[in-house]
């Protein structure tokens, strides 16, 4: 016997909406469990939204371009169990008839199932592209709004776009992504000059677009959702925080000896100890020492949060792009419970299953490239963060003594930070304080 079941939208962290950037499944079709029924997207991440159980979708409760929160109503799905029928087979007669609210239900599943096929690509109408003038003088809809989804109306703030300027291509004066865009390009090719948010004027000329088949031949391949969406956010900090790097090197010797030797205590544990925990172990020790850094800047520049906890940000390397998760309250766990949460985190992350409230609330961000190589970079700051910790790969570099020079294991750091908060004094001093802190793992502990 089948039972009808609510799809709701899980948690999904701190954010009051995210966008349906993808519904993937129509009414009528069956669908496995776990299997993924829409995408959302927040200004950080994307996530899936799966089954709870095996069935037919009934009904559909939303469409691309809506806003969906917490404990929505998404979809009705007709689900069997076998643990449900058996239940209802030793408490209910053979012969109980069904419902009639439910009979309806399915019997209007099965008609979708049988007389309504999918639409084709060719069925779907396709909107004809409009560039529309930055300049020219558009008549607003009825009531003075915009005819746009939620997601275009936010994309459109983002880029400072004024939807009532915007001639929409899709049915009915629609508004879409593209027709934005196009709306921007064309403000930016008209104006002579362009403002950063802080209204600093950058005379800059606008880029050319450049037919790149003309000189050979091209692969046109799309970036992923996550670098599109980090690739405004990264250009965004760089331009509005004044940032400086500062670059050092701390003598890992001792603490890869230590580590190696505590190698067979994590496998006990069924995880690998890297050097990453041993570096959050130190940034909290620096964090704690060095307050500012532990800290962000108001919107308005004329205050600074100082935060009490320590949430550190670890970039990822994923297949669609780099992602930051955060890990919470590293000053309260020890190197081999952070080496756990590291590795499965870590996993999600190229799993593509992290939730939008796992980016949230960090305080400062660990960029190693160890694993890959190098001698230095410059990191940028993720926003509200202040100071971000770029990590190269560790080399032998002979040191003197005093009496002689002995072969050591130097860990180049590169600490890119905000000037308006951070000075160049303090920089030096942070990053000389974590350098102490990995030479001597011990003195994280005092």
């Amino acid at each position: 016997m089948s039972k009808v079941i609510e799809i709701k939208i899980p948690d999904i962290g701190d954010f009051d909406g995210v966008d349906v950037i993808e519904v993937l499944v129509a009414i009528g079709q069956q669908v496995a469990k776990e299997e993924s029924l829409f995408t959302l997207e927040s200004d950080k991440a994307t996530m899936e939204i799966p089954s709870p159980e095996s069935g037919v979708i009934a009904e559909l409760k939303i469409a691309v371009g809506d806003v969906v929160k917490e404990g929505d109503v998404v979809a009705l799905l007709l689900a069997s169990s076998a643990a449900d029928t058996a239940t209802e087979t030793e408490t209910e007669p053979e012969d109980e008839p069904i419902p009639e609210v439910l009979k309806k239900e399915i019997e209007t599943v099965v008609a979708v199932e049988t007389a309504t096929p999918a639409p084709t690509v060719a069925e779907v109408p396709q909107p004809t592209p409009v560039i529309a003038s930055a300049r020219s003088e558009t008549v607003a809809p009825a009531g003075g709004m915009a005819h746009a989804s939620p997601a275009v109306r936010r994309f459109a703030r983002e880029l400072g776009a004024d939807l009532l300027k915007v001639v929409g291509s899709a049915r009915a004066g629609r508004i879409t992504r593209d027709d934005v865009k196009a709306f921007v390009k064309q403000a930016l090719s008209a104006a002579p000059a362009t403002t950063s948010g802080s209204g600093m004027p950058f005379d800059l000329p606008p880029l050319r677009e450049i037919d790149f088949s003309k000189f050979g031949e091209v692969e046109t391949q799309p970036l992923s959702r996550i670098q599109k969406l980090s690739g405004s956010f990264l250009a965004r900090n760089w331009i509005s925080i004044p940032h400086v790097t500062q670059f050092d090197e701390a003598d890992i010797t001792e603490m890869e000896a230590f580590r190696k030797g505590n190698q067979e205590l994590a496998r006990e544990r069924g995880t690998k100890l890297t050097p990453l925990p041993f570096m959050i172990k130190a940034c909290v020790a620096a964090l704690k020492q060095f307050p500012r850094f532990n800290a962000s800047l108001s919107i308005d520049g004329k205050d600074l949060v100082l935060k009490q906890y320590f949430h550190v940000g670890i970039a990822v390397d994923t297949d669609d792009g780099l992602v930051v998760p955060v890990l919470r309250n590293c000053d309260q766990k020890g190197l081999l419970d952070l080496a756990e949460e590291l590795a499965e985190v870590s996993q999600r992350a190229r799993d593509g299953k992290l939730l939008p409230k796992d980016f949230q609330g960090g305080c400062f961000t660990i960029s190693s490239l160890g694993g890959i190589g190098g001698t230095a970079f410059t990191p940028i700051i993720n926003a509200p963060e202040v100071a971000i910790l770029g990590v190269s790969r560790s080399f032998m570099k002979p040191l003197w003594n005093g009496m002689e020079f002995r072969p050591r294991l130097m860990l180049p750091l590169s600490l890119s930070y905000d000037h308006r908060v951070i000075d160049g004094a303090s920089a030096a001093r942070f990053t000389r304080y974590l350098a102490e802190m990995m030479a001597d793992i011990r003195r994280v502990m005092l």
